[in-house]
């Protein structure tokens, strides 16, 4: 019963401030966190994507920067970040330039979900 009751907490946890609309695109925040710069095999020669540890490959999703209002749609692509939990998003070159936190590396950020595949 533990494990049924957990495995149900897991499944929603992502989900559970996500208010979907009729087309699948959120209306609300999905996420608040940090967003962070990589330059892993995946995001090599692509323009904007990102990983997410829990979003479906190929969701769009609007990235926000907290402190400048700047906004960015990048792809979901890829897995992460991993190790450090306040991170939400890990972005491409060309949309952590876009959002302008190349130089810091890390910046606080709101995520929406525009579409999901």
């Amino acid at each position: 019963m533990k494990r049924a009751a957990l495995a149900l907490a897991l499944l929603l946890s992502p989900m559970g401030n996500m208010s979907l609309g009729a087309a699948g695109a959120s209306s609300a925040v999905f996420q608040s966190g940090s967003a962070v710069f990589y330059g892993g095999r995946a995001a090599q020669g692509t323009v904007m994507t990102a990983a997410h540890r829990s979003l479906p490959f190929g969701t769009w999703v609007r990235v926000t920067h907290s402190g400048t209002g700047r906004s960015v749609d990048v792809m979901v692509n890829d897995r992460g970040p991993f190790g450090n939990s306040r991170r939400i998003i890990d972005l491409s070159r060309s949309a952590a330039a876009s959002l302008g936190i190349l130089a810091q590396g890390v910046a606080p950020v709101t995520l929406r979900i525009l579409s999901r595949p």
